[in-house]
């Protein structure tokens, strides 16, 4: 598929087109009235660039390390939930398009491909994204598994004690019981949009959550994603808790769901090689501060002690920068290739990140820096606004 160059915001778009209504909005929605899910990406759009110009920046390189991984830019692929949904073995494409790229996927626990087929179709290294499951046993397999695959970092989501209510999802029949007239609306929904039929419904068996199949009774149903959540998750887990990690996991652990100073440094005291700084895309408690304005607070508290990676509201190359200016190693991004997946399979996820690469060399050479390690807060011509 020979895709023509395009912003992030345009593969939503052609994302929107593609996917059932309930799809979609489960990518594009945030808990309660979505004001931090806004305010993620508005946050970032109100820092501004400092253009220096009649410098030497001919030779531009996006390579850096994370957590002792050699990246060709500094962008890593967030764990998304359900993918497999939005297009036919989702995560194999989009592992696939991060291997092509040198970049680091990222394996949700809740996928619908699981480790083990992501790794069959690839030969680079994934991350595997795990909650604190009440079932410890059955975690402790997944980290065998993940370690099994040659997975090198655990990505532990601590933002989950509580499900935040996502109204578009309620709305929609993906959360909660559906009614009659739910049912109707959502087969006249699937109905009407036959590509995904065909490619993802028909084409993207099986549908079921392939980290999971041996969990619980209906968790392999994507429908009933939102319901095992609630009476799996483990809303006791505490910092002590990394030390259990740590007893089974003998590669990089990195904590994802923190916004505040303390936080991050009871998450450095207790062992942790890198921190997420992220609000759940607003997808959990809504009206916390956006990652931009959490990140330098985060920075600031644990220094080069630890890896602070962000996610939240990155949509180009140029959010991308302003991240690393304001401290963070790396980026995140979810909804981005979640988008770009729906609307060109690997071949989107690949435009995408050229894209985004494109951006960032860009808004390198007219800050003046050449280098990921030059970038820092002297290429902002305004400060981030304090909470």
């Amino acid at each position: 598929m020979n895709l023509a160059p395009a912003s992030v915001r345009d593969y939503r778009e052609r994302a929107r087109a593609k996917l059932p209504r309930q799809l979609f909005d489960y990518i594009d929605g945030g808990a309660y009235e979505e004001a931090t899910l806004r305010a993620n990406e508005a946050d970032l759009q109100a820092l501004e660039l400092r253009q220096r110009v009649m410098r030497d920046v001919g030779h531009i390189s996006l390579r850096t390390t994370v957590l002792g991984r050699d990246l060709k830019m500094p962008v890593i692929l967030a764990p998304v939930g359900l993918a497999g949904m939005f297009a036919c073995r989702a995560e194999v494409a989009a592992a696939r398009a991060a291997q092509t790229a040198g970049i680091v996927f990222t394996e949700s626990t809740v996928s619908i491909a699981g480790i083990e087929e992501v790794a069959a179709a690839t030969t680079n290294p994934f991350w595997f994204q795990i909650y604190v499951m009440r079932d410890r046993s059955y975690a402790e397999s997944l980290f065998q598994r993940a370690a099994a695959v040659g997975c090198d970092t655990l990505v532990l989501t601590v933002d989950l004690a509580a499900l935040g209510a996502r109204y578009r999802d309620v709305r929609n029949g993906m959360a909660g019981a559906l009614t009659a007239k739910m049912k109707v609306a959502r087969a006249l929904d699937f109905a009407s949009h036959p590509r995904w039929v065909k490619d993802v419904a028909i084409g993207g068996k099986p549908h079921t959550f392939g980290n999971l199949e041996a969990a619980v009774p209906g968790a392999q149903r994507p429908e009933a994603f939102q319901e095992w959540v609630a009476s799996q998750f483990d809303p006791t887990v505490t910092w002590d808790d990394v030390a259990w990690v740590r007893k089974h996991w003998s590669g990089n652990v990195v904590v994802k769901g923190v916004l505040d100073a303390e936080d991050a440094r009871k998450a450095a005291a207790a062992g942790v090689d890198g921190i997420v700084v992220s609000n759940h895309g607003g997808r959990q408690l809504d009206g916390v501060s956006s990652a931009v304005r959490a990140l330098p607070d985060v920075v600031a508290a644990v220094g080069d002690d630890v890896a602070v990676l962000v996610d939240g509201g990155v949509r180009s190359g140029l959010d991308v920068v302003k991240m690393l200016a304001l401290g963070a190693r790396a980026t995140l991004v979810g909804r981005a290739w979640a988008w770009s997946v729906a609307a060109g399979g690997e071949d989107g996820v690949s435009a995408m990140l050229r894209t985004v690469a494109a951006e960032m060399r860009v808004a390198m050479a007219l800050t003046g820096t050449t280098q990921v390690s030059d970038i820092d807060s002297s290429v902002l011509a305004t400060p981030p606004r304090g909470r």
